[in-house]
């Protein structure tokens, strides 16, 4: 019976999987394939590998009981008059019914087109059963609060950042006279932004679950290392812009426009390979997390707060993150990419950008994000930057109303299933968990 519990949670943590691959990795190619600089199939390919790498490489080895803290396993073996081994199969069935309605709602997310938090999703989920399996004040209405929060700050503030770059790139090199000659000038410090940018957030937001081993790899060694990278490929950045565009200024004000635009394309391809692989060493936790609290309690038959993660396990995380990116990632990638506004390689930028700054700040701060909706309202930021009529409004609503009822929505889903998993399947998985305790 254990075993065949262990399988079934396990598709549905590769379930939980597919649908981040399809939702939210999407995202992270978004503005690659919207400004046309790689197609929907290099755009697979690249975030597959990005994905893969940043999961099973650099993922957490050691994952949470209860992802992001939201409800307190403690408070459910505190609970009166209950049978020995029954608070571990309480939790057993919680996170099963929480990753299976998790990604029910992912995929009805994707099936629409809609862009939604996978966290979010799981944590109302697991939220769900929490109030349900051992009251209301098991759940961390504070934590709750910083995520709610989130829906607000993350992507008024990539917005903001967003549109301040463009409006840059727009009034010192696309609105000047010659911008071929403008471009000589002012792109190569974007250049040495971008790198800065990204490296800071692989180190931080990719390698977060490795650099407590190498502890020179923080703080100051980070900041310089991110400088001389950012300084060496400006310089490389600088020759190979002169040779590129050497001439072009005398050629029309389209024609020169359409050639700054090809020096923003690298730009854009590594901004978003790199949220791929920060995404990819994060994220994945959000399917095989509860999944690997499953396997450890029917090993040993007690709940811990953290619990290892198995190569193997990640692995299985990783690879349900690139099927369905490949297979169902196209339809968030043409919401995000091409139907909120018209972006365009150096709109790009900004937008991939503006989200990577405002999420890796807000990590260090311990503020709780959403990387999809910073990058959705980076996106909104440029579209803003051409107008009001820069957005489409239908769209953005649509995008706004599938967060609001994201966490009630995953919520209200868990409570029936667990529920439900509690009355058919309580008795069988306590005596399992006895079974592990002798």
């Amino acid at each position: 019976m254990d075993v065949v519990i262990i399988i079934f949670t396990g598709l549905i943590g590769f379930y939980m999987a597919w649908t981040i691959g399809a939702n939210d990795v999407a995202n992270s190619m978004a503005s690659a394939v919207g400004s046309q600089s790689l197609s929907i199939k290099k755009a697979i390919i690249l975030a597959g590998i990005c994905e893969f790498s940043g999961a099973v490489l650099v993922g957490s080895s050691v994952t949470e009981t209860i992802r992001k803290g939201i409800v307190d396993p403690n408070m459910l073996a505190a609970l009166p008059a209950l049978r020995e081994g029954e608070a571990a199969a309480l939790l057993i069935i919680g996170m099963t019914a929480a990753l299976l309605c998790a990604a029910f709602w992912l995929h009805f997310a994707t099936w629409v087109g809609m862009p939604v938090s996978t966290t979010h999703a799981i944590v109302g989920a697991v939220a769900g059963f929490g109030v349900v399996a051992a009251g209301w004040n098991s759940v961390n209405w504070h934590k709750m609060g910083q995520i709610v929060a989130s829906w607000f700050i993350s992507p008024l503030v990539g917005g903001i950042l967003a549109f301040s770059l463009f409006k840059f790139i727009s009034t010192f090199i696309l609105g000047r006279e010659k911008p071929a000659e403008a471009a000589k000038t002012y792109a190569p410090p974007i250049v040495f932004f971008v790198v800065f940018v990204n490296t800071l957030a692989t180190i931080y937001k990719g390698l977060n679950h490795i650099i407590s081993g190498l502890t020179w790899l923080t703080g100051t060694t980070s900041i310089i290392i991110s400088v001389v990278l950012g300084l060496i490929c400006s310089v490389i950045a600088k020759i190979w812009i002169s040779r590129h565009l050497r001439g072009k200024e005398t050629l029309s004000i389209a024609k020169q426009l359409e050639e700054v635009e090809k020096i923003f394309v690298p730009l854009v391809i590594v901004s978003s390979c790199s949220v791929a692989f920060a995404h990819g060493a994060n994220d994945v936790a959000n399917a095989i997390g509860p999944f690997a609290a499953i396997v450890d309690i029917i090993k040993h038959g007690t709940v811990q707060m953290k619990v290892g993660v198995p190569l193997p396990i990640l692995f299985m995380g990783g690879a349900g993150i690139v099927f369905g990116l490949a297979t169902f990632g196209y339809k968030v990638m043409a919401t995000v990419g091409t139907k909120i506004t018209e972006i365009t390689p150096s709109r790009g930028v900004a937008a991939d950008i503006a989200a990577s700054v405002t999420v890796l700040i807000c990590s260090r701060l311990s503020l709780p994000v959403s990387t999809t909706h910073t990058l959705v309202g980076a996106i909104m930021g440029i579209g803003l930057a051409r107008g009001h009529g820069g957005i489409n409004k239908s769209v953005a609503k649509k995008i706004f109303a599938s967060w609001l009822i994201t966490v009630p929505a995953a919520a209200f889903l868990a409570i029936i299933f667990f529920v439900i998993g509690r009355y058919l399947f309580l008795d069988s998985i306590i005596d399992i968990v006895l079974a592990a305790r002798r």
